[in-house]
């Protein structure tokens, strides 16, 4: 440990596999330091890098293959945090059948014309162009209103992309239709949990507007992009310096849950799983429903094209991950109809209308 930092090292016990996390407490003078280290807009970040003693789980990460543990051992080589979160690890994922239920509502908060499909399926021709649906998903049930992704908002992406139909997430989660009737829309402080599956603009900007929620990210996810990807050799394609910062100054106030791994049950009936390396340690998530296990794949599975031909998205560290990801998806969904791409307008399609932009999945 740095001497020259005062540091109380906390336990975290787990109440499903009552294993130890110890992480160390930023100092002031830790704070002030990463403060002074903030970047100029649209810049990249350099994170001053504070060391931190994570205790391991003991459940065994589940489909780890040479290929996609090798970047995670390089990494706890080298990585670093700029402050620590409670790490939340299970050792068993509870039975589904016995789990709580939920409702789950895709919304559609903006969208990208023109977008080519060949950036979202491997080998697709190049000339074939599409809106693509930017998407969030709401999960709503056993008191609470849960987000899986956040959409974006801030003005450097309107700058770089067409935008069009943009409702801001805030917002988009108050649209008529999504509460019972009778009942009051949700607002922004009514969200209890942000599950982010990756840490690219469009999925994690916005992770700053639920001023109440708990954010849910993958610790080994959270640990790259806030140090190794910023480094000569590091990777950071996609990531926007405004989001670290802003993932990491929401961990500064004890905000953050960082998921230890695959399998891993953050809430009853919830469970999150490492995808396709879409990012370093990207995650889609399983939901309990009525009607079976719903799997929202988010970026692991662009559109229903990747499922049904069985190719591997565009933009993936490893393709083979990526297929082996979506076969996965297959066995765990209650059916294949019950795979939710993560940009696919024809999820707005196949699904109950609430409205234009908004599908019940059931």
């Amino acid at each position: 440990m740095i001497a020259k930092f005062a540091a109380v090292a906390v336990i975290y016990f787990s109440a499903v596999a009552a294993s130890a996390q110890a992480f160390v407490v930023p100092t002031p003078e830790i704070l002030s330091q990463f403060l002074e280290n903030q970047p100029l807009h649209g810049q990249p970040i350099r994170i001053q890098p504070f060391r931190i003693n994570t205790l391991q789980a003991s459940s065994s990460q589940a489909e780890s293959t040479p290929t996609d543990a090798a970047p995670t051992k390089t990494m706890a080589a080298q990585a670093t945090q700029p402050a620590a979160a409670p790490v939340v690890s299970s050792a068993a994922q509870a039975n589904p059948s016995a789990a709580q239920t939920y409702e789950i509502f895709a919304i559609r908060y903006a969208s990208i014309p023109d977008f080519p499909v060949s950036a979202l399926i491997a080998g697709a021709d190049p000339a074939r162009k599409f809106n693509i649906a930017m998407t969030i998903w709401l999960i709503r049930g056993n008191g609470r209103n849960i987000l899986v992704d956040s959409g974006f908002y801030r003005p450097q992406f309107f700058k770089q992309f067409k935008i069009d139909a943009f409702i801001k997430p805030s917002e988009a989660i108050s649209q008529p239709g999504i509460m019972p009737a009778g009942q009051p829309a949700l607002k922004p402080e009514d969200i209890t949990d942000v599950v982010i599956t990756h840490m690219h603009w469009d999925h994690a900007d916005g992770m700053d507007l639920f001023p109440n929620a708990r954010i849910w990210l993958q610790k080994d996810e959270y640990t790259y992009y806030t140090g190794p990807a910023w480094q000569e050799k590091g990777n950071h394609g996609g990531i926007d310096s405004d989001d670290v910062l802003a993932t990491v100054k929401l961990n500064l106030a004890g905000r953050v849950r960082l998921i230890n791994g695959d399998a891993q049950e953050i809430l009853p009936g919830i469970t999150c799983y490492i995808g396709g390396k879409h990012t370093f340690q990207s995650q889609f998530v399983g939901v309990n429903t009525k009607a079976g296990i719903v799997i929202l794949a988010s970026d692991n599975m662009y559109l229903y094209e990747n499922l049904e031909k069985h190719v591997p998205i565009a933009q993936t560290l490893d393709a083979d991950s990526n297929l082996r990801a979506q076969d996965r998806m297959k066995q765990l969904a209650a059916s294949p109809r019950l795979i939710v791409p993560g940009h696919d307008p024809l999820v707005f399609e196949k699904f109950s209308k609430i409205s234009a932009t908004i599908v019940r999945i059931e």
